[in-house]
């Protein structure tokens, strides 16, 4: 198994063991400290705001590299182990569903529709 497919793989279980994490945020069998690390590292890994900016040389990668996984490896640990296995089931089920393209669609003309708005308005005060 090459580099590649090892990170590849390393990759989708990070992405799998995130969504289980948000699971767990929301389910009442887990603990409340448990409850409150799992929501907190699923939100920072799903937020597009870094603590430190990407754009910032070598160290705008560090939480990306270290500080996600870290938090992901201990939250997974607070979390009883048949309820993360649960978790992780579910998340690797709600990764198979198909796709909604309409959804997308909707979304995108949504922001569009804002994007003409902000324009109109902008122009209409000049």
């Amino acid at each position: 198994m090459g580099i590649v497919a090892k990170a590849k793989g390393w990759a989708k279980n990070l992405k799998r063991d995130v969504v289980a994490l948000w699971l767990a945020a929301r389910d009442r069998r887990v603990p409340l400290h448990a409850k409150l690390v799992a929501g907190a590292v699923a939100a920072y890994a799903l937020s597009p705001i870094d603590l430190i900016p990407d754009f910032v040389p070598v160290l705008g990668y560090l939480d990306d590299l270290v500080i996600v996984p870290l938090g992901i490896l201990l939250a997974i640990r607070l979390v009883p182990e048949p309820l993360m296995a649960e978790f992780r089931a579910e998340a690797v089920r709600r990764a198979e569903r198909p796709v909604s393209r309409a959804g997308l669609v909707f979304i995108l003309a949504v922001w569009l529709l804002c994007l003409i708005l902000v324009l109109w308005g902008l122009w209409a005060l000049t």
